[in-house]
């Protein structure tokens, strides 16, 4: 193997580990949780985050299933970004998406990365989804509705959202999301201390 393709897969090594490191923190995932339940030890998955142990696929396929995100997430290649733009800026033919399969509801990444202390992200609602189950965030999140109805739950209060209209949560108040028309809703959300 040459010194170029090696060099090669080096980077794209630590490009996938440091995005797995990203995503994991900002869900809230441990490496002992992420070990136990890939089947490995916490100082492989440590290693992998860290672009120094291969990464099959069945292996990598495995985390995305943990991290709820498909493999294909981990694909967007950085090298379609000017280094220059890296970390600052995320142009729109290249944000990575999750769609989270059955539940109609796909988000987009506006943000350049995950790790930092604010994350923006675009949610489409498809009509009827969401939820009334709600669900606290360890930190503050506002919204603004793009375009669409939301209905938004705090607490015990039920809210109509229409496009234009914006809002800002607590980290400890316990809220829903729904979008309860026949057409998407989609809302650009800010969020502070991890996505």
């Amino acid at each position: 193997m040459g010194q170029q393709k090696k060099d090669s897969m080096e980077q794209e090594n630590l490009r996938i580990g440091r995005q797995i490191r990203d995503l994991r923190k900002s869900k809230g995932v441990t490496l002992t949780v992420m070990a136990e339940k890939i089947g490995r030890s916490v100082g492989y998955v440590s290693q992998v985050e860290r672009g120094v142990s291969s990464l099959p696929i069945p292996v990598l396929q495995a985390i995305s299933e943990v991290l709820g995100v498909q493999i294909s997430w981990f694909f967007h290649a950085d090298s379609d970004v000017p280094s220059d733009e890296l970390n600052h800026i995320v142009r729109s033919h290249v944000r990575r998406s999750l769609n989270f399969s059955g539940t109609g509801i796909r988000e987009e990444l506006l943000s350049p990365r995950l790790s930092g202390h604010l994350q923006m992200i675009l949610t489409t609602f498809a009509p009827g989804a969401g939820s009334q189950e709600s669900r606290v965030r360890k930190g503050e999140e506002a919204g603004l509705v793009q375009s669409g109805t939301l209905e938004l739950g705090i607490g015990d209060k039920r809210f109509l959202l229409q496009a234009g209209d914006s809002f800002s949560l607590a980290g400890n108040e316990p809220h829903w999301t729904r979008n309860p028309t026949d057409s998407d809703t989609v809302v650009v959300w800010t969020i502070a201390g991890g996505y």
